[in-house]
């Protein structure tokens, strides 16, 4: 698992900052640096079963997710239409308080920042940071979106349809991961706290005191926040 995020994001980041910017990978998603930008050190894990009363796509449109951190908010605006399925995930597990003191683990100025491993909250092990999950994948939904800056995509090992829980916000345009990430939302509101994440000191690619999220509050977009 931590192959798989920590790898994919490792080597994405890592060859982003080495051989400008090719990254989303884990230590089985990147291979190359160029494809690791948001991996995770795990590997693909069997697809949970649908929910016996799962909601209607449509409880999942128009919403503003709020990342309530220790260095402050970040409001997130999402992308039903493009990546229905990673939004459907993204949103239930935060709903579930699943999100509640993870802490952004890797940080890498000029690509990303990457946070939701269950492995990060209070008492974890750091060593196995970057290789938690839920438990369920969720299948590619790659598009035509860029990865620029402010971008929300979903971190995920070398197979494509290994993305869990672990996620990365572009701090940067980051190109390299064009269609090999799958975008599902975008900042609206805090990318100052975004870059005062990606810029606190680190071990590598590790905060020194790395930034938790408090809790995640998905609310109604108000009719300046809708997608246009």
């Amino acid at each position: 698992m931590k192959a798989l995020f920590c790898g994919l994001l490792f080597f994405a980041l890592a060859g982003c900052a080495q051989n400008g910017g090719d990254t989303a990978t884990t230590d089985t998603t990147a291979t190359t640096a160029s494809d690791t930008a948001a991996a995770t050190d795990t590997a693909p894990m069997t697809s949970a079963a649908p929910a016996a009363e799962e909601k209607p796509m449509s409880a999942y449109e128009n919403k503003i997710a709020e990342l309530h951190t220790t260095a402050g908010q970040i409001h997130i605006r999402f992308f039903p239409d493009v990546a229905p399925n990673h939004v459907r995930n993204f949103i239930d597990l935060s709903e579930s308080g699943y999100f509640n003191d993870t802490r952004f683990h890797r940080v890498i100025p000029g690509f990303v920042i990457q946070g939701g491993d269950p492995n990060t909250k209070t008492g974890g092990n750091p060593a196995t940071w970057g290789t938690g999950g839920s438990g369920k994948n969720v299948k590619a939904e790659f598009s035509t979106i860029p990865h620029k800056r402010g971008i929300l995509s979903m971190a995920r090992s070398g197979h494509p349809d290994s993305a869990s829980s672990q996620f990365f916000i572009c701090v940067a345009d980051v190109d390299s991961l064009n269609n090999k990430y799958t975008v599902f939302g975008e900042v609206t509101q805090g990318m100052d706290v975004v870059d005062t994440i990606v810029n606190a000191p680190t071990r590598g690619e590790t905060p020194v005191e790395p930034v938790a999220i408090t809790k995640v509050v998905v609310r109604d977009a108000r009719e300046d926040e809708k997608k246009k």
